[in-house]
């Protein structure tokens, strides 16, 4: 269930919060004028009286306690503005914001993915935010792109994330086997894989089968000059299709991957139920922003290196955004607080790369010695060395990429659990995922009568 907290306002302020942000705001501001790239984040707004602000987000208890230390910050520099709270786990997030959008009552500040942001700005569920004078100049370009949709800011990158492979560092040490590494080959990384399940006496399972996983596919399209998109249409076809599957099920044969029992378990993406750290298998894929969520959850050190393939498949991708409800009351006030959110070089030191690392180089820089997670610093430095061989950020995903993920899942489980071949999978993913996108193009897609 969601968890609902009171307005967060300075007088609520247990006595450690008052000394830790009596700790920050004792550091110099971040005036333009100060550090390139970081704000005060605190800009005069036109409105006067008191403001309170619903604030929504999908995370752990971590995120939650960061994010309202960072909030804390801005009501204290900015008393009239107080916050109210709601944040669960991401499986049911979106449900709940379908239900608050068919209300009109979405709070006035969202976090959001690449998943929907096409379809809410195209709903008109979130705030255009070309024109509230944000301070995106110190965000990568790929970044900023990334949160443009038809040429207008919608949202702002609340991190950067890339796609990684997470492996059980100690396991692979007792199995005295070698670690996977950035730019393998995916068949180099399969076979490495199979030689992992043997090595264990297939007690555990080299890696996840990624035959469902969108960012999978995503970066073995790009690899080869591909995309996932072309436009509003898919950007590739059953050939390309078809030839992953088989990838699988040849990864399959060789035992590199689990049962498609343990496989769907793992498919909805869920830290949690990631099969690296419930000892089902050596690798899994994840974002490095969970890295840090995911060594919580268990006693192995984890590490973690990019997808097989060229890193220049990857680009500068946004973890999540913040979002702007465009019914909003507040509209500047809302926007002011995604620049603080997002340029403050001391609400970077409070968030640290709990979602991402920090989206502006020069809060990242800013912040850099106070990381003190060793999983996050991790993240931070696998970031760090491949930031120069990024490729170019495609376009955010059409409306309907969510709809084309859950069918990519589905195809990829029936072809595990021997309902289709691969042809008939493919046949039949192309067929209703070019619908899905065909719908969403009109404002048609299934589902949409829950708006």
């Amino acid at each position: 269930m969601p968890l609902v907290r009171p307005p967060i306002d300075r007088l609520g302020a247990d006595p450690g919060r008052r000394r830790l942000l009596g700790a920050l705001l004792g550091a110099p501001l971040l005036a333009s004028g100060g550090l390139a790239g970081c704000s005060d984040g605190a800009a005069t707004s036109t409105q006067t009286g008191p403001v309170e602000l619903s604030v929504f987000w999908w995370g752990g208890a971590k995120r939650a306690e960061l994010t309202e230390k960072a909030l804390r910050l801005y009501s204290d520099r900015n008393p009239r503005v107080t916050f109210r709270v709601t944040w669960q786990g991401a499986e049911g997030y979106y449900d709940r914001l379908a239900t608050q959008a068919g209300g009109g009552n979405v709070p006035d500040l969202i976090q959001i993915d690449d998943a929907m942001l096409t379809e809410y700005t195209q709903r008109q569920v979130i705030l255009d935010l070309t024109d509230h004078h944000l301070d995106i100049r110190g965000l990568p370009e790929g970044l900023i792109r990334y949160g443009t949709v038809e040429g207008r800011t919608m949202a702002v990158a609340a991190g950067q994330t890339h796609a990684v492979v997470v492996f059980n560092r100690d396991l692979l040490r007792e199995l005295e086997m070698p670690e996977p590494r950035t730019g393998m080959t995916w068949a180099d990384y399969i076979s490495w894989a199979t030689q992992v399940t043997e090595a264990s006496d297939r007690r555990v399972a080299g890696t996840m089968d990624g035959s469902g996983d969108y960012r999978a596919l995503w970066l073995w399209l790009r690899s080869q000059g591909g995309e996932f998109y072309r436009g509003n249409q898919l950007g590739f076809g059953a050939d390309e299709l078809i030839a992953w599957f088989e990838l699988w099920q040849r990864a399959r044969r060789g035992r590199a991957t689990p049962s498609a029992a343990l496989v769907e378990q793992a498919d909805s993406g869920e830290p949690a139920r990631q099969l690296v750290v419930n000892g089902v298998t050596a690798a899994s894929f994840a974002w490095s922003h969970q890295l840090p969520e995911l060594q919580r959850l268990t006693e192995s050190e984890l590490g973690i290196v990019g997808f097989p393939g060229p890193t220049g498949a990857q680009w500068a991708r946004a973890s999540m955004y913040w979002a702007a409800f465009r019914g909003t009351r507040h509209p500047d006030a809302v926007a002011d607080v995604i620049n603080f959110l997002t340029t403050n070089g001391e609400v970077g030191a409070v968030l640290g790369h709990e979602r991402g690392l920090n989206a502006s180089a020069a809060v990242r820089r800013y912040a850099e010695g106070s990381i003190t997670d060793p999983a996050q610093r991790r993240a931070a430095e696998f970031g760090a060395s491949i930031a120069d061989l990024l490729g170019p950020a495609p376009a955010p995903p059409p409306q309907g990429h969510a709809k084309v993920r859950t069918l990519l899942v589905a195809a990829a489980e029936r072809i595990r659990v021997k309902r289709d071949g691969t042809r008939e999978a493919t046949a039949r993913f192309l067929s209703q995922a070019i619908a899905a996108l065909a719908a969403g193009s009109t404002g048609g897609q299934p589902g949409a009568g829950r708006w």
